[in-house]
């Protein structure tokens, strides 16, 4: 993968971890359901931005990696939003397939801690 550039307006709103990279919260744009959480670097959110299409940061891996380019359960990203600390965004997408890496549609799709009364 080449390293795209992330637009210098966008890099300078964020706020980097130590490993600088932010947190990617993925939710899907029709129900609103949380799917997943990944890590993205400069590269992996300008990518997304240009492509429309979820790519990530692997921590475990220490490269890039495009959502559903192995299992084919893409994601087309509708919207990206930043909060107002600068250290998360939020990806509105269009899932097709689980988007966990074990098969299921939400990686949130274990045990509650706590529900409702």
């Amino acid at each position: 993968m080449s390293d795209p550039a992330l637009d210098p307006t966008i890099a300078d709103r964020l706020t980097r971890n130590a490993e600088g990279l932010i947190a990617a919260v993925v939710q899907d744009a029709t129900s609103g359901r949380v799917l997943m959480m990944a890590w993205m670097d400069d590269a992996a959110l300008a990518e997304t931005l240009a492509t429309r299409r979820g790519v990530y940061y692997s921590r475990s891996r220490g490269t890039r990696w495009v959502k559903g380019e192995t299992s084919g359960h893409v994601q087309h990203v509708r919207r990206v939003e930043i909060d107002c600390d600068g250290d998360t965004v939020l990806l509105k997408v269009d899932q097709t397939g689980a988007a966990c890496h074990n098969g299921t549609v939400s990686c949130f799709d274990t045990d509650t801690l706590l529900g409702e009364d």
